[in-house]
């Protein structure tokens, strides 16, 4: 919530992609299936596109994927919602305050995938004022593991909260005043069944997000911020090397995190 700047979170999803999946899902739910098309960057990351295309032609949905600036605002009442990448395929950073407001104004439910280290130095997505914030929280001290498992996360506004997938922890009191951390919202468990014994499915990622929120502890706000000023100082000492032999980035040198992307033909 804090990283997201969102006044509600789930306790965590499966990764990245289910978790924009999750969204699409959500904005559709929101408008009730009335807005049968739903907006996708086309510089969001391509496996992420891809969940999103398979859960969109299970349910009906028709994705629609292209350029933000080139949106037909003109059929905003077709769109359930609008989602977004920051930083984005290209390792682009980019403020989407505008942006969110006309999407506001439209009813679409305007989602923003953030990256969660980059939240800590970098406008926020509720600051920028999304409705849904999704991404990984792999960079939170979770190995790369050879591409996963990595724990989801999911943050909406306070509105959104009954159409939240996944779990949320919420506080309750006993008579004597004495505070308790329990689940609510279990709105997708899900369960199967093996020979006699039924068994969870893990979608829940619980002992990562554990693992992230144990390192979130440990470092706290400023040690976090420190990581990210590193992580970000690192990327432009690998970008101003290589422009002095003349590579050509398709980033935008001004608007970055940690992730540069170099146009080949061009260097």
């Amino acid at each position: 919530m804090e990283l997201t700047e969102m006044p509600v979170a789930n306790a965590s999803l499966l990764d990245e992609a289910t978790a924009a999946a999750e969204a699409v899902q959500m904005s559709y739910n929101v408008h009730n299936g009335k807005r049968l098309k739903y907006f996708a960057s086309k510089t969001i990351f391509p496996q992420t596109l891809g969940v999103m295309k398979t859960k969109c032609h299970a349910i009906g949905i028709d994705l629609v994927i292209g350029c933000v600036k080139d949106f037909d605002w003109s059929q905003v009442n077709e769109f359930s919602g609008m989602m977004v990448q920051n930083p984005d395929n290209f390792g682009t950073l980019r403020d989407h305050t505008e942006l969110g407001v006309k999407v506001k104004e439209s009813k679409m439910v305007f989602t923003i995938i953030a990256d969660i280290l980059a939240n800590t130095i970098f406008k926020t997505p509720g600051a920028m004022g999304a409705d849904i914030a999704c991404g990984s929280a792999q960079r939170m001290g979770i190995p790369f593991g050879y591409g996963g498992p990595h724990p989801g996360y999911f943050a909406s506004t306070d509105k959104l909260k009954r159409k939240l997938p996944g779990r949320i922890i919420g506080i309750s009191k006993d008579v004597h005043g004495n505070q308790a951390f329990r689940m609510s919202l279990q709105t997708r468990e899900q369960h199967i069944r093996r020979d006699k014994a039924t068994s969870n499915i893990c979608t829940a990622q619980a002992l990562l997000a554990n693992m992230a929120a144990f390192y979130m502890q440990w470092h706290g706000p400023t040690g976090l911020k420190k990581i990210a000023l590193k992580t970000r100082f690192m990327s432009q000492i690998f970008m101003e090397e290589l422009g002095k032999i003349g590579v050509v980035f398709a980033t935008d040198k001004n608007n970055y995190f940690d992730t540069v992307a170099i146009k080949v033909k061009e260097s």
